[in-house]
């Protein structure tokens, strides 16, 4: 799905979010309004514990709040049941984690196939290659998670991130487990990405120099936005 320029791919109204029990319960997002314009490449930055990886979850989602509204692609995901928020989630947005989360006992074949299945696509096999070979692991296809690199490992991630063929593409450190030249390459997949599919891309990380290939940096600090400013994009 493709959105025209003019809409929000994200917007976010009124966000609280607070987890954990009793005493241990930490107000972690605080009256959280941002919106995404389609096309976009946004960075979220801020210190460990600053909550940005939590807004990412809430973008995605992944984590459920308890106040505001978060509309993905002009639909309202808190107005969602489990059921349809998996399915919308599985169309719509892309997630590339630091610790790739790839299926153990599944080829990396498989592992970019998985999504599609479960969307019905009845060409998820032929799709999950053009994928791996856009990547440039067509040649792996058939080699489980421990028989690949930590880079290739992430490649996959990506090559099933983008199989859907999502308008949102979220990434939450994508880097942080990759050595810098290893990381570049996946950051450039990335981008890459982001132009040839105009996708939106929102990503959380710690790099500086990765922030500033951003077009926009939304800077947090103890659950509130501090910072939102537009910037050069690389």
């Amino acid at each position: 799905m493709t959105l025209s320029s003019a809409s929000p791919a994200l917007a976010l109204k009124g966000i609280d979010l607070s987890l954990g029990r009793g005493a241990a319960r930490v107000h972690v997002l605080k009256d959280i309004s941002v919106n995404i314009r389609a096309g976009e490449t946004v960075g979220l930055v801020g210190t460990s514990g600053s909550g940005k990886s939590t807004l990412l979850m809430v973008m995605a989602g992944l984590e459920k709040v308890d106040r505001g509204t978060v509309e993905v692609a002009g639909v309202d995901l808190t107005r969602l049941s489990q059921d349809a928020l998996a399915r919308f989630r599985g169309s719509h947005v892309g997630i590339v984690f630091q610790s790739f989360h790839l299926i153990p006992t599944m080829t990396a074949l498989e592992n970019v196939a998985v999504p599609l299945e479960l969307a019905g696509r009845a060409d998820a096999f032929a799709r999950a290659m053009q994928e791996l070979e856009a990547v440039g692991l067509g040649h792996r296809a058939a080699h489980y998670p421990s028989q690949l690199s930590g880079g290739e490992q992430q490649r996959v991630a990506v090559a099933r991130a983008l199989a859907p063929e999502p308008s949102i593409l979220v990434a939450d450190e994508p880097t942080g487990n990759l050595d810098e030249g290893t990381g570049r390459q996946i950051m450039d997949l990335l981008f890459e990405a982001h132009l040839r599919r105009n996708t939106t891309l929102v990503l959380v990380t710690h790099d500086a120099t990765l922030a500033a290939r951003c077009a926009r940096v939304i800077r947090l600090r103890s659950g509130e936005i501090v910072e939102d400013s537009m910037q050069g994009a690389a």
